[in-house]
């Protein structure tokens, strides 16, 4: 058995958390580069106590997902202002912008010297400035990932910067902060979490360390994701799930993904669709084919056992099978109000497109049975 498992230097987690923020930022330099989403309250506030902390603060407020043309805009900001440690208070995409810029702000070069597969690949060899990422929402987990996604329009992809090396100095994660998140976001980017921590666990990859973890992050996401949608100021709904976004991000940054991911990055770059509501859209068919092909081809597979796993953590009960968790995800999809991949863009000329690259993709390695272009073809024929 060998694996390697790694995550952010500190995480700071809890219920008013995110006053910490100052002290933290403060300790490693005065000069912060702070990247928010758009403006609002915590926002506002957050960035209000940094400068009564006697901070030198410039923000850059960033919307969608990250783009070439939209970090390079961030990075040159960021160079001007010469910071000493920065600061990422957002979404997922905030998130991954922060780390990007924090690694191009001491590593030579342009962004395009480090993206993978439309850009030389070239590796991050010096440290960071150090990065403290804040999540505003529970799903995406990228405060303790080792990779930044960002999208290059004119190849119509979505690719990733990744090192060792872009792990944030600090993760705080202050469930309060998710509390005014829209019903739609919560949905999608809950559903993700479920996603990655199903992925993690039932994948290839997987390792004894992850596994705890993941069955952790199940055991709470089950029990709170329709909760905290049906009941947005639920608060111990709001921390079980901003504590499952957290250990899906630690699982997946160790142990690999799936073929939702696979499918989903390159959609996203197709038809530029949030990557929440792709994976949140995915899981239910996907998860349908893995089993259908392990139940065929591989029926010993101990992931069949790991999807009975999944299922019983994430619907509390120990009676269930491996089918029932397919049946768990698309009424939940369906309550929840996920859009089909037709509302989100995909058209019948896409499909082929889609499963030529997501065969390329990274995180099919993670895959627990490898699934045919047909099989990926039907994934997404279900959506149109």
């Amino acid at each position: 058995m060998k694996f390697e498992f790694a995550t952010a230097a500190r995480i700071l987690f809890g219920p008013g958390s995110s006053a910490q923020l100052p002290e933290l930022a403060a300790a490693v330099g005065r000069r912060v580069f702070l990247i928010t989403g758009s403006s609002g309250a915590p926002y506002n506030e957050m960035t209000t106590a940094l400068v009564d902390a006697g901070l030198d603060v410039e923000r850059h407020i960033v919307s969608g997902e990250p783009e070439v043309g939209s970090v390079e805009t961030v990075l040159t900001a960021a160079r001007k202002h010469n910071p000493e440690v920065l600061i990422g208070i957002g979404g997922g995409s905030v998130l991954d912008t922060g780390k990007i810029v924090a690694a191009l702000l001491t590593n030579p070069g342009e962004l395009a010297d480090y993206l993978e597969v439309v850009g030389r690949g070239s590796p991050i060899t010096n440290p960071p400035i150090p990065y403290c990422a804040v999540p505003t929402t529970a799903g995406t987990g990228t405060e303790v990932t080792r990779n930044a996604v960002i999208g290059v329009p004119e190849h119509r992809v979505k690719v990733s910067v990744r090192s060792r090396l872009m792990l944030p100095r600090h993760a705080l994660v202050d469930p309060e902060l998710t509390i005014s998140t829209p019903p739609h976001i919560t949905a999608a980017t809950g559903l993700d979490a479920c996603t990655q921590l199903i992925e993690s666990y039932v994948g290839c990859k997987a390792n004894p360390l992850t596994d705890g973890i993941c069955r952790e992050g199940l055991l709470r996401a089950g029990r709170s994701l329709r909760t905290v949608y049906l009941e947005p100021e639920n608060r111990a709904a709001r921390e079980d799930m901003a504590l499952a976004a957290l250990m899906s991000g630690i699982c997946l940054a160790n142990a690999k993904l799936g073929a939702v991911h696979g499918l989903a990055g390159p959609l996203g770059g197709l038809i530029s669709a949030p990557h929440g509501e792709l994976c949140a859209r995915l899981l239910g068919p996907v998860t349908r084919a893995n089993l259908a092909a392990l139940q065929t081809q591989d029926p010993e597979n101990l992931a069949l056992v790991r999807y009975r796993q999944a299922a019983q953590l994430l619907m509390g009960r120990s009676e269930v099978q491996p089918g029932d968790l397919v049946d768990w995800v698309l009424e939940l999809s369906e309550l929840m109000k996920i859009p089909s991949l037709s509302a989100l863009g995909l058209t019948p000329e896409l499909v082929s497109e889609a499963v030529a690259k997501a065969q390329c993709s990274s995180s099919m390695q993670g895959n627990p049975i490898e699934l045919s272009d047909h099989e990926l073809s039907q994934i997404l024929n279900v959506g149109l």
